[in-house]
């Protein structure tokens, strides 16, 4: 299966600063709501998702969280990239009490109802790489951090 998807520098954003999870899951997916990509209700999906399943991922690299909601709520498969000057805290995937300092997060905003599989594939090859995390969140440039991820989100990735 490949992904229709739709990722460019326009939903990468660099050099953010929130206090609260919440604030960054909103900028993500109100972001997402102007550009057409999802419906209104995606924001509230995600944020009530991510109180019961959490989405933080530890890494040797930087941190990161991948929000998602269901796909009945997203018109045009895409990805939005926070990388933020300073970490927020989400709690572990792994283990729901074990909170994490996030520098990364990276919304899914998947339209296919199976997609989500192939595509948390594709986000965790970004998070075993520790170097190519560290790299994301010291560079400057929405352009390089797209050309650093295309390998992952535009090649075939390999089983």
């Amino acid at each position: 299966m490949s992904l229709d998807l739709d990722f460019s520098e326009k939903n990468i954003f660099i050099d953010l600063e929130f206090e609260q999870k919440e604030e960054v899951l909103a900028f993500l997916t109100e972001e997402l709501t102007k550009q057409g990509y999802v419906q209104a209700a995606f924001k509230e999906a995600v944020l009530e998702r991510e109180k019961v399943y959490p989405t933080g991922l530890p890494s040797l690299g930087a941190k990161i969280a991948i929000p998602h909601a269901n796909h009945d709520l997203v018109n045009k498969t895409t990805v939005a990239m926070a990388v933020l000057n300073k970490p927020v805290t989400f709690f572990s995937m792994e283990d729901v009490e074990t909170p994490l300092d996030i520098e990364i997060v990276i919304l899914l905003a998947i339209s296919e109802p199976h997609g989500q599989i192939e595509m948390l594939q594709r986000v965790v090859s970004i998070i075993q790489d520790e170097k190519l995390t560290r790299q994301i969140v010291d560079s400057k440039s929405k352009t390089d951090i797209l050309e650093m991820l295309k390998p992952y989100f535009y090649e075939p990735q390999k089983q």
